[in-house]
């Protein structure tokens, strides 16, 4: 331990952060906040996405623009990487401490931004890949674990409370990110040069480019509506490639140098309690259930437990749920009730319904995990997925309802069933390192929560990878149900070609629900509300595999207990 605590970097070294007696213990949280404030704004990603679809045209999209599909998965990057940073780095945490893992998280997610500015501004997409996806997914996964076996030493008494203190950070982080973003990229933004209105300006389209004559030459041009010009100011019209600025590069910047700040003060914070410390007048209580184990299991050791794989598999199913509804609950929102209630269900009520899902996320990782310190981690779970499947199986009960009965009534059931829904979404992950803690002691629950964090990697792929090919299912089987009401005359006249191209004519979105419902026969039901419905169907099945992995949850058995004490926070001493 000596050698691990020399060396330039040692005064971040545990040993040297050991708290003096009297330390205040409410010290700690703030920084563990601050820090799952600034790698919490990871789900805020979307912000980015028109302007990076625009660098170069700023107005409308050029030829060279990234397309949507090709920025989308840095998001996943950043979150795959999370998990795997999280699962190597696990054992690292537990021999250095919090402090240095704090710091380099620092580095990692303040620096991924940096060089993701460098990327935006080269136009150079792998480099924000490399900065923001897999450097900054690295930092995310490190600082998300590194107050964790920290908070869960310091609250002993409290071990739900004060991880859910933490990770309810990371649920608001968006809630702050999202706007404070879209400010910076309005303070940084810049209208390209403006030519004229599209009919005074004479343009030419070669290889799919547009050109304009001007009298410094031809250059390579955009043409913008007047919304879309409006965004920054302008007219419809023409204007030039490469002379504006979505301001993405700038921000990128200003918030990798904020976030690294920021989190490099709160990594300071940290102190690590003496090796004998407890809260004053606090002695552990036997429990009845002997869920909560007064012993350590290694962490190489936890993986050959099969509770490590049943915790596994409930935060990845709990996860995958979340993130498939999530991902999607916006257009849900709208698909669902805007065609049946238009006036109700606004583009500002949909927006409205995304910011509550970040407060019942924050609040929900809160409200969970501390509730778990009185009813217990496996009762928490229970409600979970017994609830969930429950509430999972009434949203398409309330879509197939309100399609035949638009009452208001459905969309008050619709909207406290995804709240409540996205309060367990966040108190699953809040809750989950406080169930380790009881399961394998507190010796290596850092390491070992590292090591299970690579369900959520599991989770964010699978998720949207679920609720996409699900959907894109439900919409073909309604196009075809819809196709065979159809006359085949009406569908001629109205799409130019015969019933037998449907699939051609689907593919090219040419045939839509909305177009095909025109044409169908009077009393048809609208299929739009009901396109989740076999989603809705598979996610409460997972969450049912999940409720019996907890119901079989057992004490960790003797043999996988760990002899040692735990490793001394000093050397030497």
């Amino acid at each position: 331990m000596s050698n691990a605590s020399g060396g330039a970097l040692g005064f971040l070294h545990k040993s040297h952060i050991v708290a003096e007696p009297g330390f205040n213990r409410w010290r700690v949280p703030p920084a563990s906040i601050a820090i799952h404030l600034c790698i919490g704004s990871v789900y805020a990603w979307s912000v980015f996405n028109p302007a990076l679809t625009r660098a170069l045209g700023v107005v409308a999209p050029a030829a060279e623009d990234w397309s949507l599909s090709s920025v989308v998965w840095i998001f996943s990057v950043a979150i795959v990487f999370l998990g795997l940073a999280a699962a190597f780095a696990g054992k690292w945490l537990e021999d250095v401490g919090p402090r240095m893992v704090g710091v380099v998280a620092a580095f990692l997610w303040g620096g991924g931004f940096i060089i993701g500015s460098f990327g935006i501004a080269a136009h150079q997409l792998w480099l924000i890949y490399l900065g923001y996806g897999v450097l900054g997914g690295c930092g995310l996964g490190l600082g998300y674990v590194s107050p964790v076996s920290t908070l869960i030493r310091w609250f002993p008494d409290r071990r739900g409370m004060a991880t859910g203190m933490a990770i309810m950070g990371f649920g608001g982080g968006a809630m702050i990110a999202a706007p404070v973003q879209g400010w910076l990229l309005g303070v940084f933004q810049k209208a390209p040069d403006f030519l004229g209105a599209r009919d005074a300006v004479a343009t030419v389209v070669e290889n799919g480019r547009v050109f304009a004559e001007t009298a410094a030459g031809k250059v390579e041009v955009v043409v913008a509506s007047a919304a879309q010009a409006a965004d920054f100011g302008g007219q419809a019209g023409v204007y030039v490639v490469g002379t504006g600025n979505t301001g993405a590069a700038q921000t990128f910047m200003t918030l990798g140098i904020v976030y690294f700040i920021v989190m490099i003060l709160a990594s300071f914070q940290y102190r690590v309690p003496a090796e004998d410390w407890k809260p004053a007048g606090w002695q552990p209580k036997p429990v009845a259930s002997g869920m909560v184990s007064q012993n350590n299991v290694h962490i190489d050791q936890s993986l050959k437990t099969p509770q490590f794989w049943q915790m596994w598999l409930m935060l990845c199913f709990n996860v995958t749920a979340g993130i498939g509804v999530i991902g999607v609950a916006k257009t849900m929102m709208s698909e669902i009730f805007g065609t049946v209630m238009p006036l109700v269900v606004t583009a500002a009520f949909a927006s409205t319904y995304v910011l509550m899902i970040s407060v019942f996320n924050m609040v929900g990782r809160f409200f969970w995990a501390s509730t778990s310190d009185y009813i217990g981690r496996k009762a928490t779970y229970m409600c979970f997925f017994l609830l969930g499947t429950i509430l999972y199986l009434s949203i398409p009960y309330f879509a197939t309802a309100v399609a035949t009965n638009p009452s208001i009534v459905y969309l008050i059931g619709f909207y406290a069933a995804t709240m409540i829904i996205f309060s367990m979404y966040g108190g699953g992950f809040a809750t989950i390192p406080a169930y380790l803690a009881d399961m394998f002691g507190t010796m290596h629950v850092g390491g070992i929560h590292g090591r299970l964090l690579t369900a959520w990697s599991t989770a964010g792929v699978l998720g949207p990878l679920a609720i996409t090919s699900l959907r894109q299912m439900s919409v073909t089987n309604a196009i075809q149900d819809l196709a065979a009401k159809v006359d085949p005359a009406a569908f001629a006249e109205k799409f130019g070609a015969p019933l037998t191209q449907l699939d051609q004519l689907a593919a090219a979105k040419t045939v839509t629900i909305a177009k095909l419902m025109e044409i169908a026969p009077a009393g048809t039901i609208d299929p739009t509300p009901s396109l989740y419905n076999t989603t809705m169907y598979c996610m409460a099945a997972l969450l049912v595999v999940a409720f019996f992995a907890n119901l079989m949850m057992k004490p960790v058995k003797e043999h996988h207990h760990h002899d040692e004490p735990e490793l001394q926070a000093v050397p030497g001493e």
